[in-house]
């Protein structure tokens, strides 16, 4: 399927020639009728020759109504570019073709229409004119096929020509990034909610869940329907009507986009690349009111020049949006920027960041995925993907990362290891990233929270405390003297047991289990702390610890004053 935008000057006959190609009349609102003019975006659908689907938005060619233009030729992948022979290239026609190059279209057939109405002569210079004003354009090469629908000349000719022309025009891509900028929205009796739009990035299917933005509203898809057909699922490059729930008409405006809002980054501002028109009077600056059309919206924005005062016109520069509401952008997406004020088109170019991060003084956008990860050092690569729409392994972790800082981190870890002592370097206190990086380092070995050399002597493999506990028994010298970090590492390896600030060798604390499940297989109803006291053959002050210790582990349990057997009780005999 492909989705064509007519463009020309008003009252050269586009909504006629759909008419002729569709079998239906674009042209839907009574004003429209009345005066014989086309006021807002109109669509019809048809199967061409090849049987091939072709999709048309029919677009005002008024100057009055150009916002209604620009909100109907976004997503679009080619044009039927209309040009009455009866009147030849009109002012209107020349803004239409530039709006076009702008948007980044770049097929196109010609409609010669009238010609019915026209001689020989008024035809040819008709075509001439034609020639001579795409030259150097997207048009340059295309076809112009001669049509008058009201006569019914030239209609199969130009179906024909609209087969060629789709034949050559790529097919929208399903990057499954699924986006529907909304161009109209009506409440249907019996159904509810409808918006229509042409759908990009991926594929859409009844009773998906969905956000309509920016007024993250969120609602499910109850039906779809395409080329005058209900369907289940709707793919990318094609008009759409989706029946919503969950919202109301009235909540919904023309401009508002449908997406999975988790897959997008939202922005309120932009740096974006800006061709000024040839033809513009004067240079574009950061005076005036600014209007940005961006997808089917229409936006009032604050805009500044990158790197300069201003742009001549035909010159290409950077400059830097503020919009005011969030919308879900991506680089590559296309604009157009017109000044209110004067009523006039100022130029269009491309969306190049749209989270920038430098201040526009010193910010040089590009579409460069390199430069995003520069710009912020290291960035989580599912992010990225959803500031750039591309997506990338990750250099460490789940992080792409600006090559200096990664070095640099490396070579801080490494030396803080190899700085860090017998104990090693307490990772606790790196974050994430700090610790993907400590993970992946030669020479480094990770042991629970320490990191060390491979070939560091452990030095409390053998520590002359764990030896004086081993010798004390139940009895145990007190830890004061041990420095405080060795001695965590050591409880922590289980070379030491620590219980309420006594420290005991695990060979003692077995030993008390084993003793204690002799007196309770003797005394199963139970035994007291001065029995185990006296049958470990320490004090007061060290029996406390070691039973609690065994009712924690579940060695005993606690009945009154007295301990009985626990599940973890060893066996005896």
């Amino acid at each position: 399927m492909h989705v064509v935008a007519t463009a020309g000057h008003v009252d050269h006959g586009k909504s006629t020639l759909i008419k002729a190609l569709t079998g239906t009349d674009p042209d839907r609102l009574a004003e429209e009728k009345a005066r014989g003019l086309t006021i807002d975006l109109g669509f019809a659908s048809a199967t061409l020759p090849s049987q091939r689907g072709i999709s048309f938005v029919d677009v005002p060619g008024h100057v009055r109504f150009l916002k209604n233009m620009l909100a109907g030729v976004g997503g679009v992948s080619a044009c039927l570019f209309v040009v009455a022979a009866t009147e030849g290239w009109k002012p209107q026609s020349e803004e239409h073709l530039r709006i076009l190059e702008l948007l980044g279209i770049r097929h196109g057939l010609i409609a010669l229409t009238k010609v019915g109405q026209a001689d020989d002569d008024l035809r040819e210079l008709a075509r001439l004119e034609i020639v001579d004003s795409v030259a150097g354009t997207f048009l340059e090469n295309a076809e112009i096929v001669e049509v008058d629908a009201v006569d019914g000349i030239g209609i199969d000719d130009i179906a024909d020509a609209l087969d060629r022309l789709l034949a050559q025009t790529p097919t929208a891509a399903d990057d499954k990034r699924p986006r529907l900028w909304i161009d109209r929205v009506f409440a249907a009796k019996g159904a509810g909610t409808v918006v229509t739009g042409t759908l990009t990035g991926g594929m859409l299917r009844v009773d998906q869940e969905l956000t309509v933005m920016p007024e993250r509203i969120d609602v499910r898809i109850r039906g779809l329907q395409s080329l005058h057909a209900q369907r289940t699922k709707v793919g990318p490059g094609n008009r759409v009507a989706a029946n919503l729930t969950g919202v109301s008409h009235d909540q919904i405006r023309r401009g508002d986009v449908l997406v999975f809002s988790e897959q997008w980054h939202t922005t309120h501002m932009i740096d974006a690349e800006l061709d000024v028109l040839g033809s513009l009077g004067h240079r574009v600056t950061k005076r005036g009111a600014h209007l940005a059309y961006i997808g089917s919206g229409e936006y009032p924005v604050k805009a500044s020049v990158i790197g300069a005062s201003g742009l001549e016109p035909g010159e290409r520069g950077a400059m830097r949006l503020h919009l005011p509401v969030d919308l879900p952008l991506l680089p590559g997406d296309r604009f157009i920027l017109r000044e209110a004020g004067r009523g006039e088109t100022l130029g269009g170019g491309r969306v190049l960041d749209i989270d920038p991060q430098l201040p526009a003084a010193r910010a040089r956008p590009d579409m460069s995925v390199d430069r995003v990860v520069a710009e912020r050092g290291r960035i989580d690569v599912e992010h990225l993907a959803l500031l750039t729409g591309e997506k990338v392994s990750p250099d460490i972790g789940r992080w792409a990362v600006e090559p200096l800082l990664l070095k640099q981190t490396r070579d801080m870890l490494f030396e803080s290891v190899h700085d860090s002592g017998s104990l090693g370097l307490d990772i606790g206190g790196l974050d994430e990233f700090e610790r993907a990086v400590l993970a992946e380092l030669d020479g480094v070995t990770i042991s629970g929270t320490r990191a060390k050399p491979v070939d560091a002597v452990d030095r409390l493999a053998e520590h002359p405390f764990v030896a004086e506990l081993v010798a004390a028994g139940l009895n145990p010298p007190d830890a004061g003297g041990v420095d405080r970090a060795e001695l965590r590492e050591l409880i922590r390896r289980g070379q030491v047991i620590e219980e309420s600030g006594v420290c005991f060798a695990p060979g003692a604390i077995a030993e008390a289990a084993r003793i204690t499940a002799e007196l309770l297989a003797a005394r199963p109803e139970g035994v007291t702390v001065a029995e185990l006291r006296d049958a470990w053959g320490t004090t007061r002050k060290y029996a406390i610890p070691v039973a609690t210790h065994l009712d924690a582990t579940g060695v005993t349990r606690r009945r009154g004053d007295l301990r009985i057997a626990g599940p973890r009780l060893p066996q005896v005999g």
